[in-house]
């Protein structure tokens, strides 16, 4: 006997879930199921929605415009016109046709934000305008983003305080210094300078940024003093190297740390360092393992369960029933290397990109494993790529093609199955790497395909 649901969302990153809490909120009975835990883990934390058409990087240094402490950018501030977008939503009619924005349409992307703003509460800034904010990440870069934690916020690039970005010596791939140079060269707005702390040297390196965080939640004593003095003692003599270093500045008003102070009481350990600093205290989004991402997650499956949505992972989609009438039944969920039938009256599929494993590749093309949808691509495999590794690659925008109603397309350009919708980066047409608009697209299709999803169950 099949465990039956109206809507059953294949998938179990942003993408399924907003799809997920979306039909929820349609009354439709709900339940999503992921083969693996969901990739917000590795990312940053920021959510994007259109950062660069076409994408490419600032030709113009930043510090060119007039920035204001503490805001975002106005339009005519942004150095140039190629470059980051100030507003996301004026860029959707410069993309092609075959882009996800441009088929559902920018007020879907609007949608997508509303609800995610909705789920993310406090947590999170930037909801308070169209536009988009700059953000150091530790790549060195300065990213758009349209939302971003509020442990983020004292790092917005359009703020012309002075900065000291803190590093740990036991943690190699977070250089400080090095981070420093690179906004230099980018040009940013205010003066910077990087520093190497002693601290954390007692955790396991295979824990390092877990554990560093649970010691600043509990406030553990490392070598006998409470890990937030401990850490605030370590930065305090180097605001005044940052001071001599940044041309005789009063005194540094903020400090950047990567994004690991504190997982639960993270509010609370970053108002301690910042009194005991004098100084605004920040985080800066960063690889994988990334707190952000999990804090992100955490809340995310938080709204499922509020929303009634039943939710498990681990269990793969391995096989499908389809109906002649161009529907699916039913789908095999291996369970412990056991099918079981899953039913229901629609179905979502969220599964990600060739990144996140819902595309599968060979030599032999590039295909939708779940459903077996198709997959538009050149024959010659020879036209996927171009030589330019940093240009316009065919195989970023390969996925499954949509209808304006979130349909997965077939060969010929007709929806695939009528009670079929598809959502995140299974779809085709985006190159969200280039262009940072990974989260919208997942969340301006996840809100589509959510809510077709319950029209069709529950019509």
């Amino acid at each position: 006997m099949a465990i039956d649901s109206d809507v059953l969302v294949v998938g179990g990153g942003l993408a399924a879930v907003t799809a997920a809490v979306a039909a929820a909120r349609e009354d439709a009975d709900v339940r999503l199921v992921s083969h693996k835990s969901s990739t917000l883990r590795q990312a940053s934390g920021l959510i994007d929605a259109l950062g660069y058409v076409p994408a490419t990087e600032p030709a113009t240094p930043l510090r060119e415009g007039p920035p204001t402490a503490g805001r975002e950018l106005d339009r005519d501030e942004w150095p140039d016109p190629e470059g980051p977008l100030a507003d996301p939503f004026a860029g959707i009619d410069r993309l092609t046709e075959s882009h996800p924005y441009r088929i559902l349409g920018a007020d879907a992307l609007r949608e997508g934000l509303d609800l995610f703003d909705d789920l993310a509460g406090d947590a999170y800034r930037g909801d308070h305008t169209d536009r988009n904010a700059l953000l150091p990440t530790f790549g060195g870069s300065v990213k758009p983003t349209a939302r971003y934690p509020a442990a983020a916020e004292a790092g917005i690039a359009s703020d012309d305080r002075p900065m000291l970005v803190v590093g740990f010596r036991s943690l190699t791939e977070y250089d400080a210094r090095a981070f420093a140079g690179r906004l230099e060269a980018a040009g940013v707005p205010f003066d910077v300078a990087g520093a190497e702390v002693a601290f954390a040297e007692a955790f396991r390196a295979d824990t390092k940024i877990t554990r560093v965080a649970k010691a600043l939640d509990r406030d553990e004593p490392i070598e006998g003093t409470p890990a937030r003095e401990a850490l605030a003692k370590a930065v305090a003599p180097h605001l005044h190297d940052a001071v001599d270093e940044s041309g005789g500045v009063d005194r540094v008003e903020r400090v950047g740390f990567p994004a690991f102070l504190g997982d639960e009481e993270g509010t609370e350990v970053r108002a301690e360092l910042a009194d005991r600093l004098g100084a605004d205290v920040f985080e800066i989004p960063m690889g994988p393992p990334s707190l952000p991402g999990l804090r992100l997650e955490d809340r995310l499956y938080d709204a499922l369960d509020a929303e009634g949505v039943r939710f498990e992972t681990g269990n793969p989609v391995v096989g499908i029933d389809a109906a002649a009438d161009g529907q699916i039944e039913t789908v095999s969920v291996d369970r412990k290397g056991r099918e079981t039938p899953y039913g229901a009256d629609a179905f979502v599929l969220a599964t990600g990109g060739l990144v996140g494993k819902g595309l599968d590749s060979d030599r032999e093309g590039v295909r939708e494993p779940v459903f077996g949808l198709h997959v538009d691509q050149p024959d010659d495999r020879y036209e996927w790529f171009v030589d330019d590794a940093f240009g316009d690659q065919p195989y970023a925008r390969f996925g499954v093609g949509i209808d304006a109603d979130g349909h997965p397309l077939d060969a010929d350009g007709e929806a695939a199955y009528d009670n079929v919708f598809a959502a995140g980066g299974v779809v085709s047409g985006a190159d969200v790497a280039r262009e940072k608009s990974a989260s919208g697209v997942s969340l301006a299709t996840g809100i589509v395909a959510g809510r077709q999803a319950a029209t069709e169950a529950t019509q």
